[in-house]
């Protein structure tokens, strides 16, 4: 993971990450400074969603999704864009936790806790059941932080007990989109081809 986040930027596409990535950070400042302490909050619980698809060493055009889609959940919920843009609270929960479904299947199959990708050589069936049971637990617990929010920080924050049924199928929904792409596209980053400094064993390394 390590290597993964601090190799250098070669493509566009990663290096767009990487200056979305960066906007997520000066964004957060940048609330702390001119908005309210929720807004910052809001804007800072996105920087672990945007860091780790580099951390993973996942591909740029998943990077790029990734941390467009959080940022723009992030941002539609400081600019109150849930309440005034009718169904656009639906669309961004299915999306967001469809990407976030991805990147918590990949954590868990990294640690060892259980293989989902087709890096690992499991069956198109596996991601298909396990992605949308990650991502409905992924929506109850961001219902639990919305609901403690609104209890002890803000009564701004909005929740109904049909909102929040809405996201979680909405949700689920994502995580049945999830696995379906899972089943079928590798996520991981290519490994180094062979030739290149990355995979060019050290000088007198035993061939």
């Amino acid at each position: 993971m390590k290597e993964d986040f601090l190799r250098p930027p070669r493509t566009t596409a990663e290096w767009a990450a990487d200056v979305l990535r960066a906007l997520g950070v000066l964004a957060v400042v940048a609330a702390a400074i001119w908005l309210k302490p929720t807004d910052a909050g809001i804007a800072a619980l996105a920087l672990p969603a945007l860091m780790l698809p580099r951390m993973l060493g996942l591909r740029p055009w998943f990077d790029v999704t990734a941390c467009v889609t959080v940022l723009i959940a992030a941002w539609s919920n400081v600019f109150d864009l849930y309440r005034t843009i009718t169904g656009w609270d639906l669309l961004l929960h299915g999306v967001c936790t469809g990407v976030l479904a991805i990147v918590a299947a990949v954590v868990l199959e990294r640690t060892g806790v259980v293989a989902l990708t087709r890096e690992a050589g499991v069956r198109r069936r596996t991601p298909l059941v396990l992605l949308p049971l990650i991502a409905l637990a992924i929506s109850a617990v961001w219902e639990m932080i919305e609901w403690v929010g609104w209890a002890f920080l803000s009564d701004e924050i909005f929740v109904t007990y049909q909102d929040t049924i809405g996201d979680m199928v909405l949700g689920g929904l994502g995580g049945v989109l999830a696995g379906v792409l899972l089943a079928r596209v590798r996520i991981a980053r290519p490994a180094a081809p062979t030739g290149s400094p990355a995979s060019v064993a050290p000088t007198g390394a035993a061939a």
